[in-house]
């Protein structure tokens, strides 16, 4: 099992063994003595073990002792959002393998391996190690296909987590609410079962009074300070079971000094007892992160880009999620600004509004709003709205009549509210050759809308504006009189006629501007002929003159 040279000196092997086993007995004991009381303690011992190499046993550590005593999964959780805060590889690890853990579980019908399991991804959310997505998913899961064991492992992950999604996600607390409800009313399960589910109502009742996501004496993180893992339940990747194997490392106590000056780091700053020593580890740390390949790299920080579109599909994913899950509008804008969207994603964001919106059965008020709220926070969400509108203007006709209705009518919203500019109605030509039949059902259910929540006369102030007149020249055509018929009968078609009283009164004066324009064309013709005949004239005239003056002269000459 373990990759050691077979050159190796025999009392060499012994002692690379002898350290493996070492590290694991020791992270063992302090796993099995932690308690609510001397968690502080053991968390600063288990940082003098080194977590880079040993972070495959603690996991394995803690998941065994959190399943062979599951009233202590409060207490485990705790000190993984303590060593999480400081090393987040430890804490992603662990949580990768508890989901892993918990699919296995399920698909084998392992009903005590799978509450262990869920119960301690519950706590773990409580303690924001994990994101609330992946409770949500494993609850949804559970309910999909109700049976006694999923119900009850379901109700058991409730009475843990209910009062944390309460408070960050209360639309997915209704939604699983309301399939216990459906569940209770269809009366297929034990009634063992349906009288669970009653209890559970009345907990939510009394808003887990007895079910605090958080005991004070284990609030031992700053929420600041945490790095809170997404890891969904479809695509938890590999557990790393070979980092639960000690490996031979040629560069051993190089390793070990760089994992020293992270833990002098670590345990100094939690202290604050040797800050210049701290502060010396820090600097030694800097200087040998940079050109290490060892554990401590491991261990470091490091900026990775990926180039590829995963990041975008992740992101998007994430976005959906957190979309479906908020309650409101306001609370959906702000978990979105808290995920520090960076730049250049703010186009994949807004178009991920736009498709939810657009997929809905009806259209919900709820995404005008948050297109509203996301333009007033940042000038950059507006600018990629304006652009979605005229994209989605181009290829109108690719969308069927239900998501073109909700589409028109998220746009009709922004523009009320006046989230988005009026500008960028600059992209519709409203003519018979420019148009299709979608595009005309997207123009007049926008304007519908805007008819009824501004009413026409304030529409019809808007559209004369001085200063976006120039914008409205295809939506309002008035250099063509063909185009100029088409728009208003368009308008006068879908009720809003009022809109086209100065297109009528152009349409009606058009046929005597054309005849004064041509009239004054042909005065400005038959002028400029006039002039050059008269110049004609002036030249033949005094042509004529020199050959008289040049004949009387020659006369005179001959005499």
């Amino acid at each position: 099992m373990f990759p050691i040279s077979a050159r190796l000196p025999g009392k060499c092997l012994l002692r690379i063994l002898s350290v493996g086993e070492a590290l694991k007995k020791s992270i063992n004991g302090l796993i099995n003595k932690v308690n609510v009381s001397n968690i502080g303690q053991i968390a600063r011992e288990v940082f003098a073990e080194n977590l880079v190499r040993g972070r495959g046993l603690l996991a394995r550590a803690l998941m065994r002792a959190q399943s062979a005593s599951p009233s202590f999964t409060h207490v485990y959780a705790a000190l993984i959002a303590i060593i999480n805060s400081k090393l987040p590889q430890v804490g992603e690890l662990t949580l990768r393998r508890l989901v892993l853990q918990f699919r296995r579980s399920f698909r084998r019908n392992d009903k005590a391996l799978c509450l262990s399991s869920a119960r301690f991804i519950a706590h773990l959310v409580n303690q924001n190690v994990a994101h609330e997505i992946s409770v949500l998913e494993i609850v949804m899961l559970l309910l999909e296909r109700a049976t006694d064991d999923s119900v009850e492992v379901a109700i058991g992950l409730l009475k843990e987590v209910g009062a944390k999604l309460t408070d960050v996600c209360p639309r997915g607390v209704i939604s699983i609410f309301e399939r216990l409800r459906g569940i209770l009313n269809d009366a297929k399960l034990e009634k063992r079962v349906q009288y669970m589910i009653e209890v559970m109502f009345a907990v939510r009742k009394d808003k887990f009074k007895d079910h605090p996501d958080v005991i004070p004496e284990l609030n031992l993180v700053e929420d600041d300070e945490q790095t809170t893992h997404m890891i969904e339940l479809e695509d938890a990747g590999d557990q790393e079971s070979l980092l639960d194997v000690f490996k031979f490392d040629p560069n051993y106590q190089e390793n070990e000094g760089r994992y020293k000056a992270i833990k002098d780091d670590i345990i100094g700053s939690s202290d604050e007892e040797d800050s210049d020593s701290g502060d010396d580890s820090s600097d030694n740390e800097d200087e040998e992160n940079g050109g290490g390949d060892g554990a401590a790299a491991e261990g470091g920080s490091m900026d990775i880009q990926d180039m590829t579109d995963t990041n975008v599909v992740a992101f998007r994913r994430t976005i959906y999620l957190t979309i479906q899950s908020s309650l409101t509008f306001e609370e959906c804008a702000h978990k979105i600004m808290k995920l520090e969207v960076k730049p250049g994603m703010e186009k994949p964001l807004c178009t991920m509004v736009l498709e939810c919106c657009a997929v809905g059965r009806t259209y919900e008020k709820f995404y005008g709003q948050l297109v509203e709220r996301l333009c007033q926070l940042k000038k950059e969400f507006q600018d990629c709205f304006c652009e979605l509108f005229k994209e989605q203007y181009e290829v109108i006709h690719r969308l069927e009549t239900k998501k073109l209705r909700n589409v028109a009518r998220m746009f009709a919203w922004s523009l009320y509210k006046d989230a988005c500019p009026w500008t960028m109605l600059e992209c519709v030509h409203l003519n018979e050759d420019e148009t299709t039949s979608s595009s005309r059902i997207f123009v007049k259910i926008l304007f519908q809308e805007l008819a009824e929540y501004m009413g026409l006369p304030k529409l019809n102030t808007r559209l004369k504006d001085p200063f976006l007149s120039p914008y409205f020249e295809g939506l309002l055509p008035r250099d063509n009189p063909k185009y100029t018929r088409f728009c208003i009968n368009f308008f006068t078609s879908i009720g809003c006629g009022g809109l086209t009283d100065d297109l009528r009164e152009h349409l009606k004066n058009a046929p005597k501007e054309i005849m004064s324009r041509r009239m004054l064309a042909a005065a400005a013709a038959a002028a400029a002929a006039g002039s050059s005949s008269s110049s004609s004239d002036d030249d033949s005239s005094s042509d004529s003159d020199s050959d008289s003056d040049d004949s009387s002269s020659s006369s005179s000459d001959s005499d």
